[in-house]
């Protein structure tokens, strides 16, 4: 500092702001500190708002955010509209708190900067005196905090209205909001209008305000389309660093949409926006991780959760699925469920019903059961056959809701229209007679329905109908070809069956030894009452094979099962 600046310090406080702002636009920015500070501590409103820059901006003084709020709140006190505006922003960002601004100057010294939730009530009575002061820059905010602020201080034609005021006095972020207000009155004749104030705030090098002048120039709305043009307004505000325009300008590199066509250059302009927290970049790098060839689910998995942990629902799901299966992370359904609930209670339609199937196969927690019955419902009214399905299992089992036969079997029924399960689950019903009244030959006709539809448990039911002529003629022809199609897709159930009737001879020839392979095919895969048969098979060499040995084994199996006979036989063995 010159011999001339200290003594102008001495002088008085006026010329010591007119001396700082000389040569604070000479850029001696060094210099011209110590004469704003004079200033502003006698009370000048513009030298504290200069001396809030300087500090916030780190201009000729080492930057402090806590020092600069202190000085913008003085400044907005003594009536500086420049200094209400600056600090209703700083409310609006999380940047700056009014509780922090009352914390004493030692302790400030000592604060790190942090950013908090915006403060919207503070920031909109700053905001409003600006505006109301003539602050073009106070009068744009206040436009975003009637449009964007909480739901009660939203007020869309004042908005308007502080954004037009904003936008004629020359403000560039007031051009963009007025530009969004006439945009969301939606009519075709304010196109221009949108057009030429998101012009004027593009050429003021607002980058949204390039990214949306890049849309309309895409799609030709109130200007010349131009896909070229749209090209270099997305490059220009995604070098801003501007993440939807990265976004889309990769996109546009990936399928040549734009013009030429470069997919590397394009996945590195989607992993910018990923990184700088665009989720759907995020979550387009998980799907195309997955969809690789071969597929990278472990990469996958970073991106997906990347997205997931921003809230989005789809990358949410994914995740989900990956701990589910194991694919690309260890397997852990715990935290697999955590990621479906947490797109579940979003309201992600998909992931409720991926929940809702998890909790009916016993997965999950207490609290998930409760909105089960209601998510599928949901699903289910909209067309879901699938939904309405499990929705008829809630209702059978009592999941969710309380049990009830009856409305289980109306939204079986439903699904029936279009799934095999369904169709398999309603012919139950109809022939036990469970929620609807018993009948055989509904029952029998959507068994074929199901079975139809390569349903193994429903040819087997239909083929027992068939063999006992319930529903309908007696056809153990049939029958015998339906019990041989499900043994031979490994239904363990069709394969008694085969067994029993060559023991019995009816419909087929008797014929132990091949009576005895059905029932030991049978037996290996689990079925109680084949691993009786077999035993007595072994037991008396009925088949021509005697093994007594083996003959217990199978009967103790059947006997865990909890077949009594099996436990009778097993006692009458020599100790």
């Amino acid at each position: 500092m010159t011999i001339l600046d200290r003594l102008t310090g001495l002088a008085s406080p006026s010329v010591a702001l007119r001396r700082a702002t000389q040569l604070s636009e000479n850029g001696k920015l060094t210099e011209a500190f110590p004469l704003f500070a004079t200033a502003a501590r006698a009370g000048i409103g513009h030298a504290e708002y200069q001396v809030a820059r300087c500090y916030l901006e780190g201009s000729g003084v080492p930057p402090s955010r806590a020092e600069g709020t202190r000085w913008l709140r003085r400044a907005a006190d003594h009536g500086s509209a420049d200094a209400q505006a600056l600090l209703a922003a700083l409310y609006v960002t999380g940047m700056a708190t009014a509780e922090a601004d009352k914390d004493s100057e030692s302790e400030r010294l000592f604060v790190e900067d942090t950013t908090s939730e915006p403060d919207f009530a503070s920031a909109l009575d700053l905001a409003t005196k600006a505006a109301e002061a003539g602050s073009a820059t106070g009068q744009a905010l206040l436009g975003y905090i009637l449009t964007s602020g909480p739901e009660p201080m939203r007020d869309a034609d004042a908005a308007y209205r502080w954004y037009e005021r904003s936008a004629a006095a020359g403000c560039a972020e007031g051009s963009l909001g007025f530009a969004l207000s006439l945009a969301r009155r939606g009519l075709s004749a304010d196109r221009a209008r949108i057009a030429d104030q998101v012009r004027r705030a593009a050429d003021a090098d607002l980058p949204t305000a390039i990214y949306l002048l890049a849309i309309l120039t895409e799609h030709g709305l109130g200007v010349a389309g131009d896909l070229a043009g749209a090209a270099r307004l997305y490059q220009s505000a995604a070098e801003k660093g501007l993440p939807a325009a990265q976004f889309r300008l990769g996109l546009a590199l990936i399928d040549g949409s734009l013009g030429d066509q470069d997919p590397m250059a394009g996945e590195a302009w989607i992993r910018r926006a990923a990184l700088a927290g665009n989720l759907e970049a995020a979550n387009l790098l998980g799907d195309r991780n997955v969809k690789s060839r071969p597929p990278d689910f472990s990469e996958a998995a970073i991106w997906y959760r990347r997205a997931a942990e921003g809230g989005h629902q789809a990358a949410a799901r994914a995740l989900a699925s990956l701990y589910l299966t194991g694919n690309g992370v260890a397997r852990d359904e715990q935290e697999g469920t955590h990621w479906l609930r947490t797109a579940a209670s979003n309201g992600n339609r998909a992931a409720q019903v991926d929940l809702a199937n998890l909790v009916l196969q016993g997965v999950g927690e207490p609290d998930d059961i409760t909105g089960v019955a209601g998510w599928f419902e949901t699903a289910a009214l909209s067309g879901d056959l699938i939904a309405a399905f499990n929705l008829g299992l809630c209702f059978a089992k009592g999941v969710g809701v309380d049990q009830d036969e009856t409305r289980a079997a109306q939204w079986l029924r439903r699904a029936a229209e279009g799934v095999a399960e369904a169709q398999y689950m309603y012919a139950r019903i109809l022939r036990d007679g469970r929620g609807v009244a018993a009948d055989a030959q509904q029952a029998r006709a959507w068994f074929a329905e199901a079975a139809e539809g390569g349903l193994l448990d429903a040819q087997v039911a239909l083929a027992e109908m068939l063999l006992n002529g319930s529903g309908g003629k007696r056809s153990p022809e049939a029958a015998v070809q339906l019990f041989q199609r499900a043994a031979a897709e490994g239904h363990a159930g069709a394969m008694f069956a085969l067994g029993a009737l060559q023991s019995s001879g009816e419909g087929l020839p008797a014929d132990h030894v091949a009576a005895q392979k059905w029932f030991a095919a049978a037996a290996e895969l689990g079925h109680g009452q084949a691993q009786l048969m077999l035993g007595r098979y072994l037991s008396k060499g009925l088949a021509g094979e005697r093994n007594p040995a083996a003959s217990r084994l199978w009967l103790e199996r059947a006997a865990a099962q909890g077949f009594q006979e099996a436990a009778d036989e097993l006692s009458e063995f020599p100790g």
